[in-house]
């Protein structure tokens, strides 16, 4: 199946690792060009340079102003053009409710929730008909998630807000879409099932709770994710997707 990729430029935040590296991945692999940023700029290089020529690494942080109108000019500057955007971010910090200080949702909130809104709301302005905003959520947006009580605050809220805006930039031929990850084999999955005290035992019970009996892959997600960012999606909009093996219990 071709998935109209080809020369079509994205930003992929986050991609230095894990879930939007997989996408970026996914996406160059089927003829696609990606902006991809990272916290540490010797560390975007790398990965982007491992990535082949279609690939650029900026140093950004999502909760910057700046950030959305820098990285699309780059999409511009180095590739010509300006398609769509994954906001990717990295985990909130774990914890109950009673272990969450004020700063620590402060923080979370900058990063997590108005960084991702204003990366979204500046793509929105810019991107032409047949572009794509997408968010890499979590399979929190619909069921509370036991220990993470940050990430069950913010990412309903941010579900709601790509809700709105896909109402909102539709007819202008802009699609939002997200996706809702669950216990996808990656090092903040491990790190979740390391809290636990016994890493090996958490991985254990969790993935006999998923119907199909195991963690995903990255590459599996990145798959998924490069499609809804696609033209062959083209008239999917305003969804989550869940990619967890079928973990949520709701529809």
């Amino acid at each position: 199946m071709d998935l109209g990729l080809k020369d079509r430029v994205y930003i992929v935040t986050g991609a230095t690792r894990g879930l939007g590296l997989a996408t970026a991945r996914e996406l160059i692999a089927d003829g696609a060009k990606a902006v991809i940023t990272g916290r540490d700029a010797d560390t975007a290089a790398a990965v982007a340079a491992d990535l082949g020529p279609n690939a650029v690494g900026v140093a950004a942080d999502n909760a910057d102003p700046e950030t959305a109108a820098r990285l699309i000019a780059t999409a511009r500057e180095r590739f010509g053009g300006f398609d769509g955007v994954l906001i990717s971010v990295g985990g909130p910090p774990a914890g109950l409710t009673a272990d969450i200080t004020d700063a620590q949702w402060r923080a979370a909130f900058d990063s997590v929730f108005l960084g991702a809104v204003r990366i979204a709301r500046t793509a929105a302005e810019q991107l032409p008909s047949g572009g794509v905003i997408g968010f890499v959520l979590s399979g929190s947006v619909r069921e509370p998630i036991p220990g993470l009580t940050v990430s069950n605050g913010l990412r309903p809220g941010l579900a709601g807000f790509a809700k709105s805006l896909s109402l909102e930039v539709g007819p202008r031929g802009i699609r939002v879409v997200g996706l809702l990850p669950a216990r996808i084999d990656t090092d903040r999955v491990r790190e979740l099932d390391a809290l636990s005290g016994d890493a090996e035992a958490s991985r254990e019970r969790n993935a006999a709770a998923i119907p199909l009996r195991r963690y995903g892959t990255p590459e599996e997600f990145g798959k998924a994710a490069a499609f809804l960012l696609s033209p062959a999606a083209s008239y999917l909009t305003g969804l989550m997707l869940p990619v967890d093996g079928g973990a949520l219990h709701s529809w």
